[in-house]
């Protein structure tokens, strides 16, 4: 990991990205949730009903090794080894991703837009402090709307033709949702320094940005044509 260290940024003013170590523990994070992502969509491409299904979830799982090669590149221009970047944040994914495996296709549609989204979330608002050119990064290489409007899609329409899957689906959203918190919470455990991106209070601001991510829960929920 780096060693230097920087003064952490006022709220609203984009950090010095060189040297920056908690610049360093998001693109890490980021790297291994793009690792992840490609084997989690995999597996969900394989659940899929129809070979049409099957392709588009493949070409996504192939999107997310293009987003881990340019973050784990970004990574050797600070001078950070891409593994080194990623261990830290393994067990809190894993467990994560562990606790929430979906049953079938439409439980996997639905924990990428709702519990994956509320991780993009997060990245977003560190983001929009972040200095170019990894402020651009890091946007670049969040789940893209292309996946959300799938999954959208698909659900919504097996909600439409079998509504008792409405009440299955929302209950598994709501447990996706507090997972998601607490993975939040895991990852900030592991690296405080990334709520210092967002919230110069430190870890005393994680209640306000918790709050903040979960609004857009219902809008979600309602996408998908399930309940709060």
């Amino acid at each position: 990991m780096c060693t230097s260290t920087v003064e952490p940024s006022v709220r609203g003013v984009p950090l010095s990205v060189s040297g920056d170590e908690a610049v360093a523990d998001l693109l890490g994070v980021l790297s291994y949730g793009a690792l992840v992502a490609f084997d989690n969509l995999g597996a969900d491409a394989r659940l899929a009903p129809d070979l049409r299904r099957r392709a588009a979830l493949s070409e996504m799982a192939a999107a997310e090794l293009v987003h881990y090669r340019r973050l784990a590149d970004r990574l050797a221009e600070l001078g950070v080894d891409a593994v080194d970047a990623m261990e830290p944040f393994v067990p809190s994914l894993d467990a994560y991703h562990t606790s929430t495996r979906p049953r079938d296709w439409l439980e996997g549609l639905v924990k990428a837009h709702v519990g994956d989204g509320i991780a993009d979330d997060f990245y977003r608002e560190v983001a929009a402090h972040l200095a170019e050119p990894d402020r651009s990064l890091v946007l670049e290489v969040l789940h893209d709307d292309r996946h959300a409007s799938f999954a959208v899609a698909e659900v919504r329409a097996a909600v439409e033709a079998d509504p008792v899957l409405a009440d299955r689906l929302g209950l598994w959203a709501r447990r996706l949702v507090a997972e998601a918190i607490t993975q939040a919470q895991l990852v900030v455990a592991a690296r405080p320094r990334l709520v210092e991106l967002v919230e110069p209070s430190g870890l005393a601001g994680l209640a306000a940005l918790i709050d903040r991510l979960t609004t857009g829960h219902a809008a979600r929920l309602s996408a998908l044509g399930l309940r709060s």
